[in-house]
Parts: structure tokens; sequence; C-alpha cells
């Protein structure tokens, strides 16, 4: 009879535990030993810690769950619980989300943590009406041109196989006069090697995690922007949490996005030494060329706050006050 009641008790235990213990799956675009990356796993690790197993965060990385251009609409149709994109993608959708993809406006990381102060309550106020939570957002470093020749200026890059990743990335292609061919992360490896594109403007992260060294030789260190990935959760699986695990998964976001900052300023070095270790040229940019993107830039700005409108107007005035 004992045996039976152990019995019995244990398995209430464990439906007890069962019960208690919620599952999240967060979906990422970029591969696992990226910063982002890896700064989602300590994430739930930390979640996961501070919750006393309560909440358990697992992290697909490298697109495995879910394509980067699909993370954003599977977390507001709760395919996901939480997912982390890179917010310049979505320009399309709101100007506002691509604020930080404008060449030039911010290119210092001082500079792009006043613009994501800035930005941050029209993030929440956009994602919010879609049923998410921002959670946190950390930069990518400055991101520089990979090309597969030298050049001086912007006349040189017309006829480039640009690849394209975002509608700021597309609409440099038209001003410079390069192809734009649009390539996510994971699959731009491949894309290189077989010529598909030869050229595109991405971080010093990027060009390392994809092994752009074995394709091209030149990164031009322009440090045009620096675009953020967001994390965020949907509103309703985060609302389902107890008071205690939503203040901890809070505490971990904060403590995320602190980290994040810290390493993506830390590797923006390390990338650059490690590129060049592996054979890449890291060029500095002729004036001539740094003016000619800054006239792209300067356009682009335009155009964005024509898009963007009243609001877009108060964002930028707003950076620029501070």
């Amino acid at each position: 009879m004992k045996f039976k009641t152990a019995i019995i008790a244990a398995a209430l235990a464990t439906a007890g535990t069962s019960f208690a213990q919620t599952k999240w799956d967060l979906p990422a675009a970029y591969a696992a030993t990226n910063f982002h990356s890896e700064n989602l796993t300590q994430f739930a690790q930390d979640v996961d810690k501070a919750t006393s197993g309560k909440l358990k965060i697992t992290v697909h990385a490298n697109a495995s769950l879910f394509k980067a251009n699909e993370i954003k609409r599977a977390v507001q149709s709760g395919q996901a619980q939480a997912g982390e994109v890179l917010l310049a993608n979505f320009e399309n959708e709101n100007p506002l989300y691509a604020a930080d993809g404008i060449p030039f406006l911010a290119s210092s990381y001082a500079e792009s943590r006043k613009l994501a102060t800035v930005q941050k309550p029209y993030l929440e106020k956009l994602l919010g009406a879609q049923g998410m939570k921002l959670l946190y957002t950390v930069p990518w470093p400055p991101q520089g041109i990979y090309v597969n020749k030298e050049i001086a200026s912007v006349a040189e890059m017309r006829g480039l196989k640009w690849r394209a990743y975002s509608p700021a990335t597309a609409k440099i292609a038209e001003l410079i006069g390069a192809q734009p061919v649009t390539i996510q992360a994971a699959e731009l490896s491949q894309a290189l090697a077989t010529g598909v594109v030869n050229s595109y403007m991405s971080s010093g992260s990027t060009g390392y995690d994809t092994k752009t060294y074995e394709s091209i030789k030149y990164w031009y260190d322009t440090q045009a922007w620096l675009p953020k990935n967001a994390v965020m959760v949907n509103q309703k699986a985060f609302d389902a949490l107890d008071k205690p695990t939503q203040e901890a998964l809070l505490k971990a976001a904060a403590d995320a996005e602190t980290r994040g900052w810290k390493i993506s300023q830390e590797k923006n070095e390390w990338y650059t030494k490690a590129l060049a270790e592996k054979g890449m040229k890291i060029m500095k940019p002729s004036p001539k060329l740094v003016a000619d993107l800054k006239q792209v830039g300067t356009i682009m700005l335009a155009d964005w706050e024509k898009k963007a409108g009243a609001d877009g107007a108060a964002l930028v005035a707003a950076f620029n006050k501070k």
C-alpha cells in the first residue's frame, strides 16, 4: 500500500511540475556562434535560472525554425512565443522600424544608443498594436562594404551584384547603380561561393560568420550605420505568465540588452582583426567614396522622412536634439 501511495505521490508531483513549467520557442536568423545568438542563449539560461525552471526558452538559431522574414509574423500569430528580428527588414511595413538603417544618421555606438532611446517608444507602440511586446534591442557593429575589387568612388560600384537583405540595402543598390539580389544571412555563404553576389554592405560580424573572406578580399570600413536586432514576445504569451516570472523575464532582458551592446562594441574590433588574419584587406574608404556615400545617405534620409511622416520627423528632431 505504501509503495502504491509513493507511486501516486510521485506521479502527482511530476504532473505538478509539468503543469507549472512553461516552454517557449525563440527563433533567430543568425548562426549559433554569432554574438547575437550567444547572447540569446545566455538570456534563455538567465530566465531558466531566475524562474527556477518555470519558464524554459529554446533558442532556434540560423533560421532553423522560421526564415528571417517569417519570424516576426510567427511571434505575432503565436506560432512562436518570442523571436529575434532585424528591425530594418520591416521598413516596408512601417518606416519607423528602419530608423537605424538610414546611412550616416547614426554611425557610432554613442549615436546609435541615442537613436535607440528615441526610437524605443515608437517600436513599443508599433509592436503593441500587433499584439507583441519589445524585450530588448542590440546593435550590429558598424556597416562596411564587402566587394570583390578596389573601389574609390560610388561610380566604380555600378553593375556590382549586390546582396540586399532589407529595403534600405535594396535602395542603396538602386542609388549606386548595382544589381540588388535578395539574400538572407543563412544563404549568404553559398551565394558568394557561386557568384550570385559579389558585394554587400554589412558588419565585420556577418563577414566573419559567413566566411566571406573565402570569396571576397576587400572590406571598406565605412561605418555607415548600426542596425539593431530586436527581441520581442507575443503579448498573450507574456500575459499568461505569473507576475514573478514576468519580472524575471524583463530583468533578464534588460541584462541581455546591456550585455549585448557591450559585446557588440568589443566584437567590432575583434571581427576586424579576425577578418584581416583570414586574408581580408581592411580598407579605409577614400574621401570621394565617403562623400558619395553620404550623398546616398542624405537622399535616403529625405526619402525615409517623407514616408515616415510626422512621427519620422519627430523622431529625427528628437535624435538631433539629444
